[in-house]
């Protein structure tokens, strides 16, 4: 179905006011300095955590969670997530997805069936900075169609940015607000980065909780 590197049978801070599971897919075609997990980013990597595992939990705690969350890595190099997507909301949750879209056509996709009840979306910085921090060329074109996408979807999501001084400065802080809010944004959250690449600060984080593996 999907592949998973790990997940959080319960967090609190993935999805904003929600209890949700949220499950770390794995693989990244982006290579942040202060990438949150990086054991999550190299897409032939181990994936313990088999699909089915996740499934019997939510079916336990029907009434107990709001919803799953998909985080990453980057979810949308799933080729099976929507088929995930469709299985959870038929268990009867909601879904949330972490993203800095980077395959804008697989989101558009998600967006138009209307699988996808709220997003979390990073931001990197102003397109013109976007390669600074991903360690990707040309990963600015993708990031900024997806986040038209979403603003014209009307899908409730959260725009945030990790902000690691080595990778955007305060002036570039400000000029991606600003760019931000040119472009119809409404929210956006600051989150503070670690050395040692957690982020910290206003979020929800795609590692509030640490992601697990089955007996943790």
């Amino acid at each position: 179905m999907i592949r998973i590197g790990g997940w959080s049978r319960l967090s609190t801070c993935d999805w904003p006011g929600r209890l949700v599971t949220t499950v770390f897919c794995q693989g990244c075609p982006w290579r942040c300095g202060y990438c949150h997990n990086p054991e999550l980013l190299p897409v032939r990597a181990a994936a313990p955590v088999p699909w089915r595992t996740v499934t019997d939990h939510l079916t336990r705690r029907r009434g107990l969670l709001d919803g799953v969350v998909f985080s990453g890595g980057e979810p949308l190099l799933q080729p099976g997530l929507a088929t995930a997507l469709r299985e959870v909301r038929a268990l009867g949750f909601a879904t949330g997805l972490h993203t800095g879209g980077a395959f804008p056509r697989r989101f558009a996709q998600l967006l138009a069936a209307g699988l996808v009840d709220w997003v979390g979306f990073d931001v990197k910085a102003t397109p013109d900075a976007y390669e600074k921090v991903t360690g990707v060329r040309n990963s600015a074109r993708p990031a900024r169609r997806s986040l038209r996408l979403l603003l014209d979807s009307g899908t409730a999501h959260q725009l945030r940015t990790t902000v690691d001084p080595a990778l955007l400065d305060e002036a570039e802080f400000t000029a991606l607000e600003r760019w931000l809010t040119a472009q119809g944004a409404r929210e956006h959250v600051r989150q503070e980065a670690r050395p040692e690449g957690q982020a910290v600060g206003p979020r929800p984080s795609p590692t509030a909780e640490r992601a697990r593996r089955p007996g943790d």
